[in-house]
C-alpha cells in the first residue's frame, strides 16, 4: 500500500469552502443513464467510470480515451467480472485500482459487495483482480475504496458495531495483520454515510451521507466535526462517487439530474482556477 508523508502544517491550514459548480459532460461520456465515480489512469490519462440504470442500478466500469480530440464510445473495462461493480480508484503510481464487486469467486457467485484490488504489469497489461482478505471484506456490504495520505485504506460498510447504519472505516496492516476501525462519530451519524474521499494532501475529506456531501478537515487530534458544504453543491439529489484533482483545488463528483433521472458529472471548482479534468484535444 503507497503512504506518504503528511506535513503538520499542511494539517492545520484552514478549510476553503468556495461553492461554484459546473456540469461536466462530454460527448459520449454522458448519457440518459446514470454516469458516476470517475477514475482518471494517471499513467494514459483514460477515464474509468460507473454507468448504471437511471435509478442508479445496474452498475458496470467503463472506460473511454481520449483520441483525435473526442472521448471513445465507453466499453467495459478490461478486468470487470459478471456481477455489479463500481467505485474505481487508483494509486497515484498509476499501477493499482481498488473497486468493488460481486463477481464470482472460486465458483461461488458474490453474494455481497466486497472490496477488490487489480494491479498491471511494466506494459500496463491488468492482472488477474484480487479479493481483499478479511477483516476488510465483511459479510455484510462494502464501498469505495480509498487510500489516504496518512496510509489508511478508507471504505464504506454497513458491517456491525458501526455508529450508524452504514459508516465510514478504515484500515491499515501491520505486520501481515490488517487493523479495521470505524472513522468515528465526528465522520458517522446514526444515519447513513457511505463514500469517503480523501484529498491528495490529506488534509481534507469529503464524506457522502443519505442526505449530502460534508467535509471535516484533519486537525493534530484526528479527523473534525464534518460540515454540511452548501446548499448549491448539496441539492439532495444524490450526490456520490466524488473525486479530487491532483492539486486538490477541484472536485468532481455525480449527481441525480432529476426527471427524467440521469446521473451526471458536476464540476466543483474549490479556489483556484485549473485545466482539470483535462480537456481532450487533438
Amino acid at each position: 500500500m503507497e503512504q506518504w508523508i503528511l506535513p503538520i502544517a499542511m494539517c492545520l491550514v484552514p478549510m476553503r469552502v468556495v461553492a461554484a459548480t459546473e456540469a461536466w459532460a462530454p460527448a459520449q461520456i454522458s448519457s440518459d443513464r446514470f454516469e458516476s465515480h470517475p477514475a482518471f489512469d494517471p499513467l494514459t490519462g483514460d477515464l474509468y467510470f460507473v454507468r448504471s440504470a437511471p435509478d442508479f442500478s445496474g452498475w458496470r466500469i467503463y472506460f473511454s480515451r481520449c483520441e483525435s480530440g473526442s472521448w471513445t464510445t465507453p466499453v467495459d473495462a478490461p478486468f470487470v467480472g459478471d456481477g455489479v461493480e463500481a467505485d474505481p480508484w487508483f494509486t497515484r503510481d498509476g499501477h493499482t485500482l481498488y473497486f468493488i464487486s460481486t463477481r464470482t469467486t472460486d465458483g461461488v457467485r458474490g453474494r455481497s459487495l466486497d472490496l477488490w484490488k487489480v494491479t498491471r504489469d511494466a506494459s500496463l497489461q491488468w492482472q488477474r483482480p484480487e479479493r481483499l482478505p478479511e477483516p476488510l471484506n465483511s459479510p455484510g456490504r462494502e464501498w469505495f475504496p480509498r487510500v489516504g495520505a496518512d496510509g489508511w485504506l478508507y471504505f464504506g460498510s454497513d458491517r456491525p458495531g458501526g455508529v450508524g447504519r452504514t459508516d465510514i472505516w478504515r484500515a491499515r496492516e501491520s505486520g501481515g495483520k490488517w487493523l479495521v476501525e470505524n472513522a468515528g462519530p465526528a465522520i458517522n451519524s446514526a444515519a447513513d454515510e457511505y463514500e469517503a474521499e480523501i484529498s491528495p494532501g490529506g488534509e481534507t475529506m469529503i464524506v457522502m451521507a443519505g442526505d449530502g456531501l460534508y467535509e471535516s478537515r484533519l486537525e493534530a487530534s484526528g479527523w473534525a466535526k464534518r460540515v454540511r458544504l452548501p446548499a448549491d453543491i448539496n441539492m439532495d439529489r444524490s450526490e456520490v462517487g466524488a473525486l479530487f484533482s491532483p492539486s486538490g483545488h477541484s472536485l468532481l463528483f455525480a449527481r441525480d439530474e432529476g426527471v427524467p433521472r440521469s446521473g451526471e458529472f458536476i464540476l466543483w471548482k474549490r479556489g483556484a482556477a485549473e485545466d482539470w479534468p483535462k480537456a481532450c484535444r487533438k
